[in-house]
């Protein structure tokens, strides 16, 4: 039979920098051990699992999901850390929850649970540059109902006020959207993200607990335009800065205009540089494969100060850990630097520990 070579994955880097404490380079040491066991008891889909989890925990960077409708932006990530885990063979979180996480993920800037779009997700170091993310500019696409409002300022709350809006045209609503333009002073919503005495204030409400309001702070609407006005529907498209709640702008319009607003839709269309139609991941694609693809597109977009770059506080002694390659060949004698299994098969996998490039 003609000699075949199939490469089993391509060549990974896994930063090992003093923050992680060595949990990615003991995880991929782990997946590398598996894959000698994989080899000596012949099990190719061993092999390609192990692989898998060598992949996944290189994995460094930012990229965007799509967030359904439904579930929380903690939840999704939950979902997201369990399917990943498991393609690779690893262990889920809530079987390692009592011990050090072995893949970080986090996200740039909570949605509600009732709204959906676009969702900043930054895995193993790319965790850091979720800052960035929260204070950027993000893009809504909000429609509000007039002549109702509710204590959460949105469908999934109990409706607290009804007014009459009859009288509301859209050259009123059209009038009206410059003075909510620009640097201005908002109240945010009680049920939010915001914490007292480390517990959010949603939580808070929800136990029944007494929760002053917040007071106004200092946002930012970059543009703000009317879409669709249909009584007692309207359609907004905002663009604005970090800690912008749509909730509060949509309850300030319907004041302004004498009656009251909640929000009944809301989808985030953009966050950064990514945007919903052309960077967020649906969770049918939320594979390693992917998302790597994915990390690679999302970092090109990103300007260069939100790269990965060495802190000047990591020692000289850092090592990155690089995996060359698995490869499964049919041969018929066994190589000096080859795991020989069967009469005619062996495994090759490279692994070299090297200086950080400076």
């Amino acid at each position: 039979m003609a000699a075949e070579e199939a490469e089993v994955v391509s060549p990974l880097i896994v930063d090992t920098a003093p923050d992680t404490s060595g949990t990615a380079a003991a995880s991929l040491a782990a997946a590398v051990s598996a894959a000698a066991a994989a080899a000596r008891t012949g099990s190719q889909a061993q092999v390609s699992k192990a692989a898998l989890a060598a992949k996944l925990m290189s994995l460094s960077g930012v990229f965007a999901v799509h967030k359904p409708k439904g579930p929380t932006s903690a939840e999704l990530l939950n979902r997201l850390k369990e399917k990943l885990l498991a393609e690779a063979g690893l262990p889920s979180p809530e079987w390692n929850k009592r011990q050090k996480q072995t893949l970080k993920v986090g996200h740039g800037g909570t949605l509600d649970s009732a709204a959906q779009g676009v969702l900043v997700v930054g895995i193993g170091r790319g965790t850091k540059m979720l800052t960035s993310m929260l204070s950027g500019s993000k893009r809504y696409i909000a429609t509000g109902e007039l002549g109702k409002a509710t204590d959460t300022l949105d469908s999934t709350g109990k409706v607290t006020e009804e007014k009459p809006y009859d009288k509301i045209t859209q050259e009123d609503i059209e009038g009206i959207l410059q003075k909510f333009t620009g640097n201005i002073m908002q109240v945010p919503p009680l049920y939010s993200a915001l914490k007292k005495d480390g517990q959010r204030l949603s939580t808070l409400m929800k136990r029944g607990e007494t929760v002053e309001a917040r007071p106004a702070r200092p946002v930012t609407v970059h543009s703000i335009s009317l879409l669709k006005y249909q009584p007692p529907f309207f359609t907004l498209d905002v663009e604005c800065g970090g800690g912008f709640y749509i909730r509060s702008l949509v309850s300030d319009i319907g004041k302004e205009l004498s009656s009251c607003a909640t929000v009944l839709e809301l989808t985030r269309t953009k966050q950064g540089p990514f945007t919903l139609a052309q960077h967020a991941l649906p969770e049918d694609r939320w594979t390693i494969n992917d998302i790597a693809q994915s990390l690679k597109r999302c970092t090109s977009l990103l300007p260069e100060e939100l790269t990965f770059k060495k802190s000047k506080s990591e020692p000289s002694s850092d090592q990155a850990l690089s995996c060359g390659y698995i490869t499964l060949r049919e041969t018929k004698r066994e190589d000096d630097t080859g795991i020989a299994f069967g009469s005619s098969e062996e495994l090759f996998f490279g692994v070299l520990f090297r200086p950080r490039e400076r």
